[in-house]
């Protein structure tokens, strides 16, 4: 399976490929993590990622550790998921 990429950080490696949305719900699926994001011009983007990709990325938001991560900006790009 091929996942897709998400930053909790705006990437300084090839800034043109990333697209930056607002973290509408996770769940998860089939053992992966599912990352549902929001772009600013309204489209809806579901990103699969894993369990530890989840985790690194949540971990480097700016919340406390009990905070929900819905409505927090990430970037992101779509290679694969299901």
């Amino acid at each position: 399976m091929v996942h897709d990429r998400i930053h909790a950080r705006e990437p300084t490696h090839d800034p043109e490929k990333w697209r930056v949305g607002t973290i509408a719900d996770l769940t998860a699926r089939d053992g992966h993590c599912v990352v549902t994001v929001s772009t600013p011009d309204g489209e809806s983007v579901e990103l699969v990622v894993t369990v530890a990709v989840r985790e690194l990325f949540v971990g480097r938001l700016d919340i406390e550790p009990d905070e929900s991560p819905v409505g927090e900006r990430v970037w992101f790009r779509k290679k694969g998921g299901q």
